[in-house]
C-alpha cells in the first residue's frame, strides 16, 4: 500500500512539472523568447536582455520564468515556437530577429512583444510608426551606420570600383540596409552588384559567383549571411576579395571591418522596456522604438583579415 501511495505521489509531481515547464511557474512572470537563429549578434542582445532583467532582481526561476526557443533559421519552427508561446500563456515574449517578430505578431495581438535586433519595425509592417507603435508590439531597432560602412570602402581600399551585395532576398531588414548601402555606394561612383541567397546553402556558391566580379563585398546585418559568415570568409579572402560587414560577429568570422552597434546594450536597452511592462509602467502602444545613441556606433577591424588581404589600415583609423 505504501509503495502505491509513493507511486502515485511521483505521479502527480511529474504531471505537475509538466503543466509548469510550458512557459513558467505558476504566480512567476511569463517571458517566451524566440529567436531566428544562433549567431553571435542575436545571442548577445538575448545576454543582454537577461542580465538588464537580473540588474533589476528579476532572475529566471524566481520572479520570471524564461522559456527561451531558438528556430535554427527555419521558418516553419519560428511559427510552431510563437503559437507554443501563446497557447502556454505567456506574459510577455521577447522576439529576437524581423522574422521572429512578425511569427509572434501573426501569433498574438493581445500578448505583450518585445522585439530587438530589427531594423526598422514600421517599414517590417510590425508597428504602425516607430514612434507610436499604437499596438501589442514595440522593441529597440538595430539600424546601422550602412553609409559609414560602405565608406569604409574607400578608407580600406581605396582602389575599389565594384561592391557585391550580398544578403538574403527573404530578409525585409536586409532589404532596407540595401536600399541604403547602394544610394551610399552610388553617392561614391561604386557600382553595385547584388548577391541573393534563400538560405546558408547557397552562399558559397553566390560568393563564388562574385570572384572576378567584384573588388569587394558588403554584407548587412542579414542573419542569413552572418550565420553563414564563416562559408563567405572561406571563398573571399583567398580570392582577394574584402568583406565589409554589417556587425562586429561578422567580423570576427572573418570579415575585414565595420561601423557596428554593440548587441549586448541593445538587448540590455530591451531589457529596462520588459521591466516597465512588467511593473506596469508602460505599454506597448506608446512605447517608441529605441536606438542606441551614434556615440555607440564602434569602429573593428580584423587586422588578421587585413593582412591576409595586403591591406594597410589607414592610421587616423588604427586612432
Amino acid at each position: 500500500m505504501k509503495s502505491k501511495k509513493i507511486l502515485v505521489g511521483l505521479l502527480i509531481l511529474v504531471m505537475a512539472v509538466g503543466l509548469l515547464s510550458a512557459c513558467g511557474k505558476k504566480g512567476a512572470f511569463k517571458i517566451g523568447v524566440n529567436q531566428l537563429v544562433p549567431h553571435a549578434a542575436l545571442d548577445a542582445s538575448y545576454d543582454g536582455f537577461i542580465d538588464a532583467l537580473k540588474d533589476e532582481g528579476y532572475i529566471d526561476g524566481e520572479k520570471i520564468v524564461i522559456d527561451y526557443q531558438n528556430a535554427q533559421n527555419d521558418q516553419t519552427t519560428l511559427n510552431t515556437i510563437a503559437t507554443k508561446h501563446v497557447n502556454d500563456g505567456c506574459d510577455l515574449i521577447l522576439a529576437i530577429s524581423t522574422p521572429s517578430a512578425l511569427a509572434t505578431l501573426n501569433a498574438t495581438k493581445d500578448i505583450p512583444i518585445l522585439v530587438t535586433a530589427v531594423t526598422d519595425p514600421a517599414d517590417s509592417g510590425l508597428v504602425e510608426s516607430n514612434e507610436a507603435p499604437g499596438g501589442n508590439l514595440s522593441g529597440t531597432s538595430d539600424l546601422t551606420p550602412v553609409k559609414l560602412q560602405i565608406e569604409l570602402i574607400k578608407k580600406l581600399i581605396p582602389t575599389a570600383e565594384t561592391v557585391g551585395v550580398l544578403y538574403s532576398s527573404s530578409e525585409s531588414n536586409s532589404k532596407i540596409q540595401v536600399e541604403m548601402a547602394i544610394e551610399a555606394a552610388e553617392e561614391l561612383n561604386l557600382k553595385v552588384v547584388e548577391a541573393t541567397v534563400s538560405s546558408t546553402n547557397d552562399i558559397e556558391q553566390v560568393v563564388q559567383s562574385l570572384v572576378g566580379r567584384v573588388d569587394v563585398i558588403y554584407a548587412p546585418t542579414d542573419n542569413t549571411i552572418a550565420s553563414g559568415m564563416p562559408t563567405v570568409a572561406m571563398v573571399a579572402n583567398p580570392n582577394g576579395i574584402p568583406v565589409i560587414c554589417g556587425e562586429e560577429g561578422m567580423v570576427s568570422k572573418g570579415g575585414l571591418a565595420t561601423y557596428g552597434i554593440d548587441y549586448y546594450k541593445l538587448g540590455w536597452m530591451t531589457g529596462k522596456q520588459a521591466i516597465k511592462i512588467i511593473k506596469g509602467e508602460a505599454s506597448t502602444a506608446t512605447m517608441p522604438i529605441e536606438y542606441l545613441p551614434d556615440e555607440e556606433f564602434s569602429l573593428t577591424i580584423n587586422e588578421e583579415v587585413a593582412d591576409q588581404l595586403g591591406i594597410e589600415i589607414p592610421q587616423d583609423l588604427l586612432n
